[in-house]
C-alpha cells in the first residue's frame, strides 16, 4: 500500500554539505528532490551568488561597452584641425596637497611637461611639511592655505585665489600622487570638440613603480585589477554618447570646462570626497555630458601600498560615494536609475560577500563538532553543516573573481602570480567597508579634511630588490605612453 503524500518515506545518509561525512541519519520526506534536483538548485544558488557578486550593472554597462566598441571600429574618422581643439597653453593644472613634500615636485614636474610654467598652480592645504617650498622650487606657483579646508575647499579657494575661470577655459585638477602620461592632452582634448562635453573623466592606472613589500605589490595589483575592471566594463559603457551616464569624475586627474564650475557646489558640505559630488552636480543640473575612453587622458597614481592607508582610503572613498547618494537623492532619468540600481546591488553584494567568512567558519565548526561529539549534539551539528550554503557561495564567489582576474591579466596586460589567489579575501575586506561606510553615512557628516597616506619617495622605490626593478621595467614597457591614442571625433561622436 503506498504511503499518503507528504509521509516521511525511509531514512537516508545524507553527506555533510562541509566536510562530505556521511555520518548522519536523519528521515528524508517524500516531497524533498532527489540527488539532481539538489544538484540543480546547488548551481542555481552558485548562480545566484555569482550575479549578486558581480552585479547586473555590470553585465549591462559591460554589454554597452562591446556595442560602442564594435561602433567605434565601424565608423570613419573625421579629420581634425589644430583649430578645431583646446590648446596646451589653454589649460590650467590645479593641485590641492596636504603634505605632499615628498611626492609634488614630481607631481609639479609632470604637469609643466603638459603645460607652460605659469599654467601650474598648487594649493597647499595647511600642510605641516615643506610642500610649499618643494612647489615653489619646482616652478608653480604655491599658496599656503591655512587653516585646513579639506581638498574640496582648497580647489575652491585655488579657483579663487589665482582666477582660474576668468583666465583659462580649461581646468586638469590633478592630486600630487598623480603623473598624467605625456600624451594626456593630446588625447583628451579632442574629445572637447563636442560642444556638450563638459567634462572628460581621466583614465586611472597605477604608477609603473612597484612597492618594495609583498603586501604593498598585492595592494596595487589588486587595485590595478579594480581600475581596469571598472573602467572598462563600466564606465566605458556608462559613457556613450546614448547613455551620458558617468558616475565619477574622478579628482586625481581630469578635466572640467572652467564655464561650468561656479555652478558646481565644488565644496559642499558634509562630504568626505568631492569628486562623486561634482559629478553628480553635472548631471542633476544638466550642465553638459562627461566623455571617457580608456585610450585618452591616462594618468598614473601611488596608489597606497600599506594595508592601513589602503583601509581608510577605501573607506573614504564608500563614504563618499553614500554620502553623495543621499545628498542628491534618486530623481527621473537613465543617470539616476544606473546610480539606484548601482546602489542597491552594492550593498546586496557586499552582505553576500561579507556573509561568505563567517559562513564558512561556520559550517566548517559545526562539522569539527559533528566528528568530536556524540549522540544528539552530533546529529544537530551534523545537520547545521549540511544546511549551511557554505560550497555554493565560495564557488560563486571564486568564479566571479576569477573572470574578473582573466580579464584583468587579458587586458593590462599581466601575467598571473600566485598572490592574486588571495584577491577575493580583499574584495570581502572591501565589502566590509563599504557597509561600515554606508553605516557612517547615516550618521554624522564629515568635513572633508584629509590625511595623506604614506608616500613612496624616489629613493625609497630605488631601494626595491633587483627582481622588482625587473618587474617595473617590463611594467612601464607595457604601460608605456605609446599605447595612448588620439580619438578622432568621428570615432567619439559615433559612440
Amino acid at each position: 500500500m503506498p504511503r499518503p503524500a507528504g509521509r516521511c518515506a525511509g531514512t537516508r545518509t545524507l553527506p555533510c554539505g562541509f566536510c562530505g561525512s556521511r555520518r548522519a541519519e536523519e528521515r528524508v520526506r517524500s516531497c524533498q528532490p532527489a540527488g539532481g534536483g539538489r544538484d540543480a538548485m546547488t548551481a542555481a544558488l552558485v548562480f545566484v551568488v555569482a550575479v549578486c557578486t558581480i552585479g547586473v550593472s555590470t553585465l549591462v554597462w559591460g554589454t554597452v561597452a562591446v556595442a560602442r566598441l564594435l561602433a567605434e571600429r565601424r565608423t570613419s574618422p573625421r579629420l581634425l584641425s589644430p583649430s578645431m581643439y583646446f590648446r596646451p597653453a589653454e589649460v590650467a593644472i590645479l593641485i590641492a596637497a596636504h603634505d605632499e613634500e615628498l611626492v609634488i615636485a614630481d607631481a609639479v614636474a609632470a604637469a609643466r611637461a603638459l603645460v607652460p610654467g605659469q599654467n601650474v598652480f598648487v594649493v597647499s592645504d595647511g600642510s605641516h611639511d615643506a610642500t610649499v617650498e618643494r612647489a615653489r622650487d619646482a616652478g608653480a606657483t604655491a599658496w599656503d592655505l591655512s587653516p585646513n579646508r579639506g581638498k574640496a575647499g582648497a580647489i575652491r579657494a585655488g579657483l579663487q585665489r589665482f582666477r582660474i575661470p576668468e583666465r583659462f577655459p580649461l581646468l586638469l585638477l590633478l592630486d600630487a600622487d598623480s603623473r598624467p602620461r605625456r600624451d594626456y592632452l593630446r588625447t583628451g582634448l579632442p574629445l572637447f570638440t563636442d560642444p556638450s562635453v563638459v567634462a572628460v573623466a581621466g583614465r586611472a592606472t597605477t604608477a609603473a613603480d612597484v612597492p618594495a613589500t609583498r603586501g604593498g605589490r598585492l595592494l596595487t595589483s589588486y587595485r590595478e585589477r579594480t581600475y581596469i575592471c571598472t573602467q572598462y566594463l563600466h564606465k566605458f559603457g556608462q559613457a556613450a554618447r546614448s547613455a551620458d551616464a558617468v558616475a565619477i569624475v574622478p579628482g586625481f586627474a581630469s578635466l572640467y570646462r572652467t564655464d561650468v564650475l561656479d555652478r558646481i557646489d565644488i565644496d559642499a558640505p558634509g562630504l568626505s570626497i568631492e569628486d562623486f559630488n561634482m559629478t553628480f552636480e553635472v548631471h542633476a543640473k544638466r550642465l553638459g555630458r562627461i566623455a571617457f575612453h580608456p585610450d585618452c587622458a591616462i594618468a598614473e597614481t601611488q596608489d597606497p601600498a600599506v594595508f592601513r592607508d589602503y583601509s581608510a582610503q577605501m573607506r573614504r572613498w564608500s563614504l563618499g560615494f553614500w554620502q553623495t547618494v543621499r545628498r542628491h537623492g534618486i530623481r527621473p532619468g537613465l543617470f539616476w536609475t544606473s546610480v539606484g540600481v548601482f546602489a542597491t546591488e552594492t550593498v546586496v553584494a557586499s552582505l553576500v560577500l561579507a556573509a561568505v567568512v563567517p559562513l564558512l567558519l561556520l559550517a566548517a565548526l559545526a562539522a569539527i563538532a559533528s566528528r568530536v561529539l556524540s549522540g544528539p549534539a552530533a546529529d544537530v551539528a551534523e545537520a547545521v553543516a549540511a544546511a549551511l550554503p557554505a560550497v555554493p557561495f565560495l564557488v560563486g564567489l571564486l568564479f566571479v573573481d576569477t573572470m574578473m582576474t582573466v580579464f584583468f591579466c587579458a587586458v593590462a596586460p599581466r601575467r598571473p602570480h600566485p598572490t592574486m589567489v588571495l584577491f577575493p579575501l580583499l574584495r570581502v575586506w572591501d565589502a566590509v567597508l563599504c557597509l561600515r561606510a554606508l553605516l557612517a553615512a547615516l550618521g554624522r557628516p564629515s568635513d572633508g579634511r584629509w590625511k595623506s597616506p604614506d608616500r613612496r619617495s624616489v629613493a625609497q622605490i630605488a631601494r626595491a630588490d633587483d627582481h622588482d626593478g625587473v618587474e617595473t621595467a617590463a611594467f612601464s614597457r607595457r604601460s608605456g605612453s605609446g599605447r595612448g591614442r588620439t580619438v578622432e571625433v568621428g570615432h567619439e561622436l559615433s559612440a
